[in-house]
């Protein structure tokens, strides 16, 4: 026997209610009127911030007696008419989760309240391989006003779950369910691998409770979105100048950073403050901004929880393996901001003051493999207000706080072909040169460092990461 993944849909796959999209289409068929309902937006709105409830669900269980007498005919060309727009709005890590199922052999099937024929053609263009979902009767050619078997929901979905398993031969103690919705436990519970997508408040506390894993599939794996914010929406939120008084940060060329759309931050690396100055420059455009991070970093207490709920990508270059190329490459192909320090980390001594900067293929093979852009970004001066060799930053400097420049570059595909060590090579020498054009001319002249300036690139001796 095989297993299975099976997929609710609104608040799960899409962001919000299909709702208002199949509304349209009845419209357009003729099947509603063409003004809506008065409170329909209102109903909407509050369904995807709060999910489903039981008033709305008894609303929705009397959606067969309020399409007696349509046309089935023209119902269906209503759900031919939002199967594109509905797959359209599949969550992007929802895609992904879709296909990573895929390559492990599972079917995928929807499991939806939703009538069957608003449904059908999005599964079918989605390519999912099955439909559960709610059949309203017909008769000469139209509804009847009553439902034709299950009403796909709470205990009918758990039902059609176990019917559609026991056909399938599939095993569900091995198969996966999705939903945000507290009134599925039974679909939930009906299977081995129970996972809450941006649930509701109710399914949040039960599925953390019993240790479920719980995702939003609008952020990668690990980061919370609680009413659709996450932490690094927050933070970003909060870091304002006149808040930030220990530090200026002057910002050029932040028309070059895409608004949308995968792409790779590529900068150079000078302090601890490096991540924090680029999480910054997202914000600037309401960009989130996932991070490759060092496993000291991320198993860290405490700091390691918080890198986790930011999005950061686990690394461990003491077994170095494809995993965080991986899930990099996932979330650029979702359409994310992935950050790369190309230089890997800090340089030490001399190699600190090298006017010429070295790098590591990561960014650019992310770029060349996924097809996204780089954004070459260049910093400088935050080496002043967080120096290597100090734990924390100089936050007491308000008389005469650094300032800390960051350059943005236009978005560039490398002009290589192919990933072989030499095209790399050629592709990262070429990504470290825009990124040094972005820098002061003071970077380009060499110098020669003081015993006290060479040790400022040192961590401390009780510095771990």
């Amino acid at each position: 026997m095989t297993s299975a993944a099976f997929f609710d849909l609104d608040r799960t796959l899409l962001q919000g209610a299909s709702g208002p999209i199949i509304s349209e289409a009845l419209r357009a068929e003729g099947l509603l009127s063409p003004d809506p309902v008065p409170g329909e937006n209102l109903l909407f709105g509050l369904f995807n911030v709060v999910g489903e409830t039981l008033p709305s669900m008894a609303l929705t269980r009397q959606g067969a007696r309020a399409a007696k007498g349509w046309s089935a005919e023209a119902a269906r060309r209503a759900g031919e008419r939002v199967a594109q727009p509905l797959v359209d709005a599949v969550e992007p890590f929802a895609r992904e989760m879709i296909e990573d199922h895929r390559q492990a052999g599972r079917p995928v099937v929807l499991a939806t309240t939703t009538p069957y024929d608003m449904v059908q053609p999005f599964a079918e263009l989605l390519g999912l391989d099955g439909v559960l979902a709610t059949h309203y009767r017909v008769e000469d050619g139209r509804y009847d006003g009553t439902i034709d078997g299950e009403f796909v929901w709470n205990r009918g979905k758990a039902r059609s779950v176990k019917e559609w398993a026991r056909a399938h031969q599939v095993e569900l103690a091995d198969s996966y369910a999705y939903s945000d919705s507290i009134f599925d436990l039974p679909m939930l519970h009906s299977v081995g691998h129970p996972v809450a997508v941006n649930p509701d408040p109710r399914l949040l506390a039960y599925a953390l409770l019993r240790g479920w894993q719980t995702l939003w599939f609008t952020a990668p794996e690990g980061v919370p979105k609680p009413l659709g914010i996450e932490p690094q929406q927050i933070a970003t939120a909060l870091a304002r100048p006149e808040l930030m008084p220990w530090i200026k940060i002057e910002v050029d060329g932040l028309e070059n950073m895409p608004e949308e759309g995968g792409v790779v931050l590529a900068s150079n690396h000078r302090s601890y403050l490096d991540p924090s100055i680029v999480g910054f420059v997202g914000g600037k455009v309401s960009r989130p901004v996932r991070f490759l991070a060092k496993k000291e970093v991320t198993d860290a207490p405490i700091v390691g929880q918080i890198a986790k709920a930011m999005g950061a990508i686990r690394v461990d270059r003491e077994n170095a393996g494809t995993a965080p190329m991986e899930q990099a490459a996932l979330a650029l192909r979702a359409g994310e901001v992935v950050a790369v320090f190309p230089q890997g980390t800090i340089p030490r001594g001399e190699a600190f003051f090298d006017p010429e900067l070295k790098g590591r293929y990561g960014a650019v093979r992310l770029a060349i493999e996924t097809g996204r852009p780089i954004v070459p970004l260049g910093l400088w001066g935050t080496e002043r207000a967080w120096p290597r060799n100090r734990q924390l930053p100089y936050v007491l400097n308000l008389a005469d706080p650094p300032v800390v420049k960051v350059a943005i570059g236009e978005p560039y595909h490398p002009s290589v072909k192919g990933t072989s060590e030499k095209e790399l090579g050629k592709a990262i020498v070429e990504l470290m040169d825009k990124i040094s054009a972005l820098l002061p001319p003071e970077s380009q002249m060499r110098v020669d460092p003081t015993p006290e300036q060479l040790a400022t690139t040192f961590p401390s001796s009780s510095e771990k990461i």
